[in-house]
């Protein structure tokens, strides 16, 4: 009678169901995207860093286009040869090497390293937004869907589908048992 009544008190548990499984695994992997991409986009903003899309292969194969380059500010007179700035232009912001930092007249002359030839206009000290300190592939196409505000609804309908996928799997627990 003991081993019956322990039968009743502690049922036998059968394995996770492939339904659940999967919904649980995909749930996660959809949050821990939404989650990376967006660390990886507004943390460095929030240690100082500029972040910007590349869209031009001026600078490939050493950046190449689509990725993000984080930016930090510093001041001209500390940039060297071989340094990649980012600086304004023309409305639009470029990101070349430094070929000659003219310290005297606060300016210099940079290129693109897919270039041949050095950039035509010298590029002011006041233009200069800072040091190119890291840069991300592929992570350019998310910046520009977390900028719009489209892009934004449907990252939050994506994590909403990782957080009700969680839920999924764990109400189809209950009938596993």
């Amino acid at each position: 009678m003991s081993s019956q009544s322990e039968s009743v008190r502690h049922p036998q548990r059968r394995g996770v169901s492939p339904a659940s499984l999967v919904c649980r695994i995909c749930g996660i992997i959809i949050l821990l995207l939404v989650i990376f991409s967006a660390a990886a986009l507004t943390v460095p903003r929030t240690l100082g860093y500029k972040v910007f899309h590349v869209v031009s292969g001026s600078m490939e194969p050493e950046i190449p286009v689509g990725s993000v380059a984080y930016v930090e500010g510093v001041a001209p007179e500390e940039l060297k040869t071989d340094d990649i700035i980012a600086f304004n232009s023309e409305g639009s912001v470029i990101i070349h090497r430094v070929v000659t930092n003219f310290l005297v007249e606060g300016k210099f002359t940079t290129k693109g390293d897919a270039n041949d030839k050095e950039d035509m206009s010298e590029v002011p000290y006041a233009q200069v937004i800072g040091r190119v300190v890291y840069h991300l592939p592929f992570l350019g196409q998310m910046l520009m869907i977390y900028s719009s505000n489209m892009g934004r609804i449907y990252v939050l309908c994506f994590a909403a589908c990782g957080a009700l996928l969680n839920i999924l799997a764990g109400r189809l627990r209950p009938f596993e048992e």
